[in-house]
């Protein structure tokens, strides 16, 4: 109601000549409103609203799932962009006649058993896997049958911009299947990071999906990847290298691999806030970081970075079931190309942000191709 019921006051004074400070953007103003109770529907309506106005070409890997279907018809309808569905198209077809849609306009459905790009797919991921001890059919069979890797397949030769799965097999599994096709970016860590809103804050957890215990320069890393990720999102980061002991208290030698990462910031000269090793509660709590005056953080951290894989995943878990938070993610980071693999329990709502951000990630590396291009040319003109 904050957000309709103001912007329709609000309007009605404009129209009627009442108001004295026309609002400009009412959009905007929706979505302001709309941050004071949550502030994370502000980033994702904006996100929203820029994938419209860019659209993309999704691939949804799981595309005979029900789930799948109600996101990709509402990614189509919204005006987001293309759903790609994989899958045998008299199954999809017949799931959307249960749900009641006809119209299959706006969308494709491709069999991978039935493709005619199967062979230079299977020619581009013969040549990365033979060496790992796959034969040409293995990688053929891969093709025709995995729906992960043609996926990635598609969007690795470019037949589309970004890839959603992860409904019907295990994360790490539907993570290896694109890891056969798309490498990490150059220089990058591949890593998850999950967004957490509850008690009117957002909170960034790393790495809650792929490094199983990352040693010093890994986690430097995922801190450094990680605040440029939230960074972009909008968001100021504010990171927090989490332990059992707070600055050396009490002394556990296990931590010396996090109080090292905050010297390996140190080396880096990143930019942004940072500072451990210190336990979840006094990273989060203002009065209780008040009692460390040196503690290089000017307020609560949105972003912990965990000291495990078992511990981020857990803690991750938990608080999406006991802490009655909205859950975003994980977000799959560091790839070459826009891929998020969803949890095997997301709904259709969870499938349709993840979309949304696959594709916003595809708009801004579109944009920032152009943008090398660009320099290019303007270099080469020079």
């Amino acid at each position: 109601l904050i957000s309709f019921v103001s912007s329709a006051v609000a309007q009605a004074a404009m129209d009627s000549g009442v108001a004295r400070k026309p609002i400009a953007d009412m959009a905007e103003y929706r979505r302001m409103l709309s941050g004071r109770l949550d502030p994370t529907s502000h980033w994702l309506q904006s996100l929203f609203e820029q994938v419209k106005a860019n659209p993309q070409r999704i691939v949804f890997a799981e595309g005979e799932e029900e789930r799948t279907i109600r996101a990709a018809i509402v990614f189509r309808d919204n005006g987001y962009g293309t759903p790609i569905l994989i899958g045998r198209e008299e199954q999809v077809r017949e799931t959307m006649a249960s749900l009641g849609v006809n119209d299959t306009s706006g969308l494709e459905i491709h069999n991978a058993r039935l493709s005619t790009r199967n062979a230079p797919y299977t020619d581009m991921v013969y040549k990365r896997l033979q060496r790992d001890g796959y034969l040409r059919r293995d990688v053929q069979r891969m093709v025709n049958q995995g729906r992960n890797v043609f996926g990635a397949c598609m969007v690795a030769h470019g037949h589309a911009d970004a890839m959603i799965t992860g409904l019907t097999r295990a994360y790490h599994s539907s993570l290896e299947d694109v890891l056969r096709v798309i490498d990490p970016r150059p220089g990058s860590r591949v890593f998850g990071l999950t967004m957490m809103l509850a008690k009117g804050r957002t909170v960034f957890i790393a790495d809650t999906t792929v490094h199983e215990l990352p040693d010093t320069k890994t986690l430097a890393d995922i801190a450094t990847q990680a605040a440029r990720t939230v960074e972009r999102m909008g968001f100021t980061p504010r990171v927090a290298l989490l332990s059992f002991s707070n600055f050396g208290n009490p002394p556990v030698s296990k931590a010396a691999r996090i109080r090292d990462v905050v010297t390996e910031l140190d080396r880096r000269q990143v930019s942004f806030e940072y500072d451990g090793e210190m336990a979840a509660d006094v990273a989060l709590d203002p009065e209780l970081m008040a009692l460390y005056p040196f503690c290089r953080l000017k307020g609560p951290a949105n972003i912990l970075i965990m000291p495990a894989l078992h511990s981020a995943n857990i803690a991750s878990k938990l608080l999406q079931q006991l802490g009655g938070g909205t859950v975003i993610g994980p977000l799959l980071v560091g790839l070459s190309k826009p891929v998020q693999i969803v949890p095997m329990n997301a709904s259709v709502s969870d499938i349709l942000n993840m979309a949304a951000l696959a594709a916003h990630d595809a708009m801004v590396e579109l944009s920032g191709a152009l943008n090398v291009l660009a320099a290019s040319l303007m270099k080469i003109a020079n």
